[in-house]
């Protein structure tokens, strides 16, 4: 059985989409409104908050400031290339950034692929907790979140990559 349930957090509210099992939920999906191909609340989605315990916890953890890593249970998805790529992101760590050739580079894509690793990370159904926002530009400057760049920019000066700005 799918459930789902909201979480309001300082990006807005997150909705988290799982499959249950006996101890929990393994995620499916994380988004954020106005995300680009965000799924869809769908019929027969169960809202379980209860089920998301253990997720719900991490996020605040994260948003404190007292969390770096996630250790969630999540649904496997996606083509081998996208699961590949997916990995990748997994392992950039908190407070640091990398590009998107770098990446290309250490998974072994060629150059005249970079489209589809940025359309490999655009497609990544758990923003946040598996960070694409932690890819930038080569130049420094914010590409592609799905999410939208001012929640990048927002998430990259949150782990202490960015410097905040005065106005």
């Amino acid at each position: 059985m799918t459930a789902c349930t909201t979480f309001d957090s300082p990006l807005g509210e997150l909705l988290l989409v799982g499959e249950e099992t006996p101890d929990g939920v393994t995620l499916t999906s994380l988004s954020m409104p106005g995300q680009r191909n965000a799924p869809a609340e769908k019929p027969g989605r169960r809202s379980d908050p209860d089920r998301f315990e253990a997720v719900a916890r991490q996020l605040t953890a994260y948003f404190a400031g007292e969390l770096t890593e996630f250790d969630i249970e999540f649904t496997e998805g996606g083509t081998d290339f996208q699961q590949r790529v997916w990995r990748a992101l997994e392992e950039i760590p908190y407070g640091t950034s990398t590009t998107y050739g770098a990446l290309a580079e250490r998974l072994g894509v060629p150059r005249d692929r970079i489209q589809a690793l940025g359309a490999a990370i655009g497609a990544n159904p758990l923003l946040l907790v598996r960070p694409c926002h932690r890819v930038i530009g080569a130049d420094g400057t914010m590409r592609g979140y799905a999410g939208g760049v001012e929640r990048k920019v927002r998430l990259l000066t949150h782990e202490g990559v960015l410097q905040p700005t005065l106005l």
